[in-house]
């Protein structure tokens, strides 16, 4: 695809692409909320506004993947297509794009697929009121302003407990004899229960912070205590139920890039800025990786690391994931990888003779490269599941020609996206996907996605940005898009899947229902745990969908007071970091920016929280 211009007061793109330029200050405690948080005694937040990112999706989220095994089909879904044999269209003329060297801007990394209305390039409010998804030329422009990866959040490790079997989800899975029906809850094998009162009220609002630029925030977690979200300059743990800050991690510079995955003891990884821009330098380089315990609070360590061919320069990362102990940060300049714990080196970014390096990985249950092969005219991308320890690969996949980035979808089992001949068309930068034998490197098969029919996205160059999808149960779950309801006004969706062995798509399929639009936020169990976005006069809704019967039961519904609404419609869908545990929802930004004159008396926040009885 061809890439945009850059839009005014963007760094220069030397090398891997210099940051965004934030200012320096740290991001301090919320504003304890009131009893009307959006009503009579609101929060007045210090500004800024979300910078739009590129186009992509967490899909995926934060922590590693489940894979249950799949269940029986119910009736056909909405929109499938016709599947092709393997086979792809001829690549792009050589040549189109980034000139040589000259990588696109690095943001944030999931992914992720959109915007609210506050920065100079921000997309179209998105709501479930029957908006249509904007254009590719509007999109095009959104995605010249930053890459982003966004994080939708899922894949959290949930606390189950508790003796009340009457909402909990049942623990058996769709292949034994429980099959789903009324009398075991909802099935499937999830963790989630179901509350004894679905509706929800505003837990919390943290207040954007004051930014002179477009600023990476990108980047949240969960705890068994603390809601984790990355500020300006410092990482910052809130009592997850409060809102009340417990701890605060100063950065030498701002965040880079986040894992979306963490440790089972709550460890995750960053890249960030070498330090704070100065006159001499604007742009620090993103050059900085680090451990951080999400328990104690702690920078457990930071470094740089060189490569073989460049000397005493440190590498630039653009992103950043986490499998098991390992972390592993990838870019143009090449991929490293650390001891989780102790920041030891596990590998350097290494070139070999035909010009291959590490572009970015995949994490979670696995780990998986993207391998990029070749000249700038004539690249070829290798997939690669690898040794987490060693990095040695264990099985290699040859993407088709006419792909010139891809993106991990999910390491186990393996799954990759791309827009092969940049032939999507809709700025979603997913043509097909790919199931791949990760033991074999053989292609099991390829699932073609039309643009015109299915509403996932990934970003076009980091690797783990994919969102509103999710991998579970051998099958891939994707919202379709937009489409007249039933309704007299009112657009609605649904979610469907394919089989991930034959690539047909089966007879699964969710109804968002009249006025509402749906999308994965991650699997639970071999169950899927999704988000509504709500009409003009209704909250959001977060549901479970049974892997077994597809049946949905709802978890959460959001109020429909219009402060209330505005507030949680206020972040876009396609970016925004979306996190559901134990009934409480937290939405977040991925990127703030200087608000415009226009929307200085408009409330922005940096995360809202919602929590049911």
């Amino acid at each position: 695809m061809t890439q945009p211009p850059q839009p005014p007061n963007q760094p220069p793109q030397g090398g891997f692409g210099a940051p965004q330029d934030p200012p320096p200050g740290g991001f301090g405690a919320p504003v304890p909320p009131p009893a009307d948080p959006f009503g009579k005694q609101p929060v007045t937040p210090p500004g800024g506004g979300f910078g739009a990112p590129q186009e992509q999706p967490p899909a995926g989220g934060f922590g590693a993947p489940q894979t249950p095994p799949a269940g029986p089909p119910q009736q056909p879904g909405y929109g499938y297509p016709q599947q092709p044999g393997y086979g792809y269209p001829p690549g792009p003329p050589a040549g189109q794009g980034l000139p040589p060297g000259q990588p696109p801007q690095q943001g944030y990394g999931y992914g992720y697929p959109t915007a609210p209305m506050q920065p100079q390039y921000a997309p179209p409010q998105q709501g479930g009121n029957g908006g249509k998804k904007f254009t590719t030329q509007m999109q095009i422009i959104v995605a010249a302003v930053v890459a982003v990866a966004v994080i939708i959040g899922g894949g959290i490790f949930l606390a189950s407990g508790g003796d009340d079997k009457k909402n909990e989800v049942s623990s058996a899975g769709p292949t034994g004899g429980d099959k789903g029906g009324e009398d075991s809850g909802i099935g499937g094998g999830g963790k989630e229960k179901v509350p004894a009162n679905t509706k929800s009220t505003v837990a919390f609002q943290l207040p954007e912070p004051k930014v002179g630029d477009v600023t990476t925030v990108d980047g949240s977690w969960l705890t068994d205590k603390a809601y984790v979200k990355t500020g300006v300059d410092e990482i910052v743990g809130y009592d997850k139920a409060k809102g009340t800050k417990l701890w605060s991690i100063p950065l030498e510079g701002q965040l880079c890039a986040a894992s979306r995955h963490m440790s089972k003891d709550y460890k995750t990884a960053i890249v960030f800025e070498e330090g704070k821009p100065t006159k001499a330098k604007k742009y620090p380089p993103c050059n900085q990786v680090g451990g951080i315990d999400l328990n104690t609070g702690k920078l457990m360590w930071s470094k740089p690391v060189t490569a073989a061919t460049s000397g005493d320069e440190p590498v630039r990362f653009d992103e950043v994931t986490v499998s098991g102990s390992t972390v592993a940060a990838g870019g143009t300049e090449g991929g490293a990888a650390f001891d989780l714990n102790t920041g030891a080196e596990r590998w350097k970014p290494k070139v070999g003779t035909d010009g291959c390096y590490d572009k970015g990985y995949g994490g979670g249950d696995a780990l998986a490269v993207v391998r990029k092969c070749g000249t700038y005219d004539s690249p070829q991308l290798v997939i690669q599941a690898l040794n987490p320890t060693t990095g040695a690969p264990l099985s290699s996949f040859k993407m088709p020609p006419g792909v010139d980035y891809a993106s991990i979808v999910s390491t186990k089992p393996l799954v990759v996206a791309a827009d092969v001949g940049d032939t999507a068309g809709d700025g979603s930068g997913i043509s097909d996907f790919f199931s791949i034998d990760a033991s074999t490197g053989k292609l099991l098969t390829k699932i073609a996605a039309d643009g015109e029919k299915y509403a996932a996205r990934c970003g076009s160059t980091e690797v783990e940005t994919c969102q509103q999808l999710a991998v579970g149960n051998n099958r891939l779950y994707l919202p379709t898009e937009e489409h007249e309801g039933t309704g007299e006004y009112g657009d609605t969706n649904e979610i469907v899947s394919f089989d991930l062995t034959t690539g047909k798509p089966t007879s699964d399929k969710a109804d968002a229902g009249d006025r509402y639009t749906m999308f994965p936020i991650r699997m639970d169990g071999s169950n899927i745990i999704a988000y509504k976005v709500p009409p003009y006069d209704k909250g959001g809704q977060i549901v479970s969908i049974d892997g077994s019967t597809f049946k949905q039961t709802v978890l959460m519904e959001n109020p429909g007071d219009e402060s209330v609404r505005d507030a949680e419609t206020s972040f876009s869908m396609d970016y925004a970091e979306i996190l559901y545990s134990d009934g409480r929802m937290y939405i977040s930004e991925v990127m703030v920016s200087k608000p415009r004159e226009s929307s200085l008396d408009d409330k922005q926040y940096l995360a809202v929280s919602f929590a049911t009885g």
